[in-house]
């Protein structure tokens, strides 16, 4: 049995998960728990060699299960190496991103479909979040936030890809109420924070 805190974040590019990530870190390590922050795909050295060729926007050619299968790849690894050490060690772990992730943007947004869930149960091999926090916001706002010069290969889809996307999200939100926390990120930084942390408390029963 794990015996650290597993918490993912996901949601649309341009979100706002990275500023969220550290202000959750901030807090769990006034509450005295050390936090790892990591990302997918990446989170060690395998696995950000791996995220380099998902990314490169010159890989145009890349086949949609060939994707799939190099971002499940890269998360066994992060699992294996990174993850499951720490919680074994009563570590906080802060994903950004994980196999939510996966199952909206290749199970919906490529139409892969199930396949997906079932090659990422082989990739997490039991290890799954805690608890996740999805940032709700629409993508067409996600996507104007970030410049298109530094977007990479999955940001540049077209804004129907990342709909779909979305739709998943939602639909992953709905089937597990117990893990996912769905985050109006419409609102302020603060505002944000104030219902993310506000659920956190209730978890550690602060």
């Amino acid at each position: 049995m794990k015996k650290g805190l597993f918490i993912s974040i996901e949601g649309p590019d341009g979100s706002g998960k990275s500023t969220q990530i550290q202000k959750l870190k901030k807090f769990l390590e006034e509450q005295g728990r050390e936090a790892i922050v990591t990302r997918e795909p990446g989170g060690t050295e395998i696995s950000e060699k791996i995220r380099a060729i998902i990314l490169d926007k010159n890989n145009v050619e890349m086949d949609y299960m060939t994707e799939a299968l190099l971002y499940a790849a890269s998360r066994a690894q992060h699992v294996a190496q990174v993850i499951k050490p720490a919680l074994d060690e009563g570590k906080t772990i802060i994903c950004d991103r994980f196999v939510d992730s996966s199952i909206a943007y290749q199970g919906y947004g490529r139409k892969l479909g199930d396949c997906v869930r079932i090659i990422n149960e082989f990739a997490v091999a039991g290890c799954m979040p805690d608890i996740t926090f999805f940032l709700k916001i629409d993508p067409s706002i996600g996507k104007m936030r970030i410049k298109e010069e530094v977007q990479d290969r999955l940001e540049l889809e077209k804004l129907a890809f990342h709909n779909e996307v979305f739709r998943g999200y939602l639909e992953l939100e709905e089937n597990y109420k117990d893990r996912i926390i769905g985050i109006d990120a419409n609102r302020s930084i603060k505002e944000i924070s104030k219902d993310i942390i506000g659920h956190m408390k209730q978890l550690l029963n602060l």
